[in-house]
């Protein structure tokens, strides 16, 4: 049995999600119906994470055992990029140890949300639009209190069947790109929910609604009562997952 890494980009505007559902439309279904097909056998694949329903990915793995070596895996991503549809695209295919794991050998995960202040028909469902003026300056001091390991249980979803709540974030900061307003996160793990909820915290202090210090405070709390409104999905992008070197052959 031979395992392999297939690193892919999408647009999620159409998909109810990253997961395989019942009823709905996901990228996982869509992914491992055209590796399936192409390879003349039903693959399952294993995702790096779970996007929500609308979020993007600049960047996603996920991996893929077959009983059979894949001479040309080039070959096999230009086929898969023919039959996905012009929302998913495969960029590569690599040959990985047949330990490795696509989730839980993940060492680090970023994620980007996109903000726009003034209507742009091109960022049209690329960007959260927010007409209020924010304080950029207070939302990054706001932001450096998230940098640590902490419990983030006030930025998650409620009811979500975790271990633990523990995240190590190592980055989290807002930067101008042009008309967008872009914020970065990184960590070792994400909690469902976390980053569009801490993006709407984020805004709340910018609106001062909240102050720099209310972000510790609100932390401690545990409570996602405590924390802001979750933003819209389609302005969050999973953009990197880095693993370690020696999982690649």
């Amino acid at each position: 049995m031979h395992r392999y890494f297939i690193v892919f980009s999408y647009n999620g505007s159409d998909y109810h999600g990253w997961q395989r559902q019942i009823n709905a439309l996901s990228v996982q279904e869509v992914l491992e119906s055209k590796l399936s097909l192409h390879l003349h056998e039903k693959v399952e694949v294993v995702g790096a994470g779970r996007t929500d329903t609308g979020v993007h990915a600049k960047m996603m793995f996920a991996h893929f055992d077959f009983q059979n070596e894949i001479k040309d895996l080039n070959k096999l991503a230009y086929k898969l990029n023919t039959t996905l549809g012009k929302a998913i695209a495969v960029s590569k295919i690599k040959n990985v140890n047949h330990e490795a794991h696509a989730r839980f050998d993940a060492k680090l995960r970023t994620y980007q949300y996109h903000l726009i202040q003034e209507k742009n028909p091109f960022l049209d469902g690329l960007a959260y639009l927010h007409f209020k003026e924010l304080d950029f300056d207070k939302m990054n001091k706001a932001a450096e209190l998230l940098i640590g390991e902490k419990d983030f249980s006030c930025f998650s979803k409620s009811k979500t069947q975790t271990f633990t709540n523990d995240c190590e974030v190592t980055e989290a900061y807002w930067e101008k790109r042009k008309e967008e307003w872009v914020f970065t996160i990184s960590a070792n793990r994400f909690l469902r929910n976390m980053v569009r909820s801490i993006v709407g915290t984020l805004i709340d202090v910018g609106e001062n609604k909240l102050e720099i210090e209310d972000i510790p405070t609100i932390i401690e709390s545990k409570s996602r009562k405590e924390a802001g409104k979750s933003v819209p999905a389609h302005g969050l992008y999973l953009v990197d997952i880095k693993y370690p070197k020696e999982l690649f052959i």
